[in-house]
């Protein structure tokens, strides 16, 4: 869950909304767009980690089975199907 703010009273209040981002983060918008969001450090840390994690490498021993479902059932899609010719050294 997150407030929004508009940019302008966000810059006015800046203090304010600095206690403010330590119980959810703050949605800052600008004549009706999402223009970014103010977060907690820990939230940004904890952002930082998921990211990372989501960037990791695996060897095929160490993949989670949800990964390793997720390779086994992909499908290549159709507008590709002209690469299996390639494959089979057509």
């Amino acid at each position: 869950m997150s407030v929004a703010v508009a940019a302008t009273e966000f810059a006015r209040k800046f203090r304010q909304y600095q206690r403010h981002v330590l119980q959810e983060p703050i949605k800052v918008v600008n004549h009706g767009e999402v223009t970014g969001y103010f977060i907690s450090p820990e939230d940004f840390e904890r952002y930082q980690r998921v990211l990372a994690a989501s960037r990791r490498g695996y060897h095929p021993s160490e993949l989670p089975h949800h990964l390793k479902a997720a390779i086994k059932e992909a499908r290549m899609g159709q507008e590709h199907e002209n690469l299996n010719a390639l494959m089979d050294g057509e």
